[in-house]
């Protein structure tokens, strides 16, 4: 049975994002009329994922997933405890992504899942820059660059076995670096910290060196999709995929080339 996690856990404290929306939470801004939380679940639902737990805390996000017909599971003290506690409920292969992904379709969903190596224990997709930049042009992302470009991530992940829990604890470990890839890099080893310094080590080599420390096999999925990339993180991001989704439904200014492959 296809499962999927949708985390939507808040930090203490109100989020300036949402207040300005007028919501409690993130998770509830709307996006051309619908919380962001029900555009993610029904992405998921239209990608074949019919059993989907949202990990979150007890309150209006909570509410609202009950509504929707999703498990909630309890939200922990940062993303990765959030998943491992998700984990032991509901076991492997789990799809990851997040509450906030509003622009989430599920042909990148399928297209994800597929290109998963079937040896890989853990994977995740990340979007290269240039193709980021064609879909949405001015967008500000986070980019990690290594020899073979300059990525951003994509709030998707997938856990195809039960070593997965494995890839968990090293997510923990690195989770307060993930902006930073020296640091992450360094936790390698010297040779590939030196690769790194000499602009020679690539994306898929770090990664895979990070699962060999946690004993399981990873890989990087390159997504086709630019705007996979997009969240919303800030009032820029919200007003673009706001303007995305609006364009892209029937009756909108036609331009829906933003949800093709860029």
């Amino acid at each position: 049975m296809p499962q999927a996690l949708i985390l939507a856990g808040s930090r203490p404290g109100s989020d300036p994002l949402a207040a300005s929306a007028g919501v409690s939470h993130k998770a509830l801004i709307e996006i051309d009329g619908m919380p962001m939380l029900a555009r993610v679940a029904d992405a998921l639902r239209q990608a074949g994922f019919d059993r989907i737990a949202v990990s979150t805390q007890p309150g209006p996000v909570a509410d609202l997933a009950v509504t929707l017909g999703l498990t909630v599971s309890a939200a922990q003290a940062g993303p990765s405890r959030s998943v491992a506690v998700a984990f032991e409920q509901l076991g492997a292969p789990l799809l990851v992504t997040t509450s906030d992904h509003g622009l989430l379709q599920a042909e990148w969903i399928t297209r994800f899942v597929a290109d998963v190596p079937r040896s890989a224990d853990v994977a995740a997709l990340l979007a290269q820059r240039e193709r980021i930049e064609e879909a949405l042009p001015g967008s500000r992302r986070t980019y990690l660059r290594f020899a073979d470009g300059a990525w951003s991530g994509c709030n998707l992940f997938y856990l195809n076995s039960p070593r997965s829990a494995a890839a968990l604890e090293l997510w923990q470990i690195v989770e307060a670096d993930r902006k930073k890839p020296w640091r992450i890099v360094r936790r390698l080893g010297l040779g590939p910290l030196i690769a790194y310094l000499r602009g020679k080590l690539t994306m898929h080599r770090a990664v895979a060196h990070l699962g060999k420390l946690a004993d399981v096999e990873a890989a990087v999925v390159e997504s086709a999709f630019g705007l996979a990339a997009v969240d919303v993180d800030t009032q820029d991001d919200l007003i673009a995929v706001r303007a995305l989704a609006a364009a892209a439904k029937p009756g909108g200014d036609g331009n829906d080339r933003a949800f093709r492959p860029a």
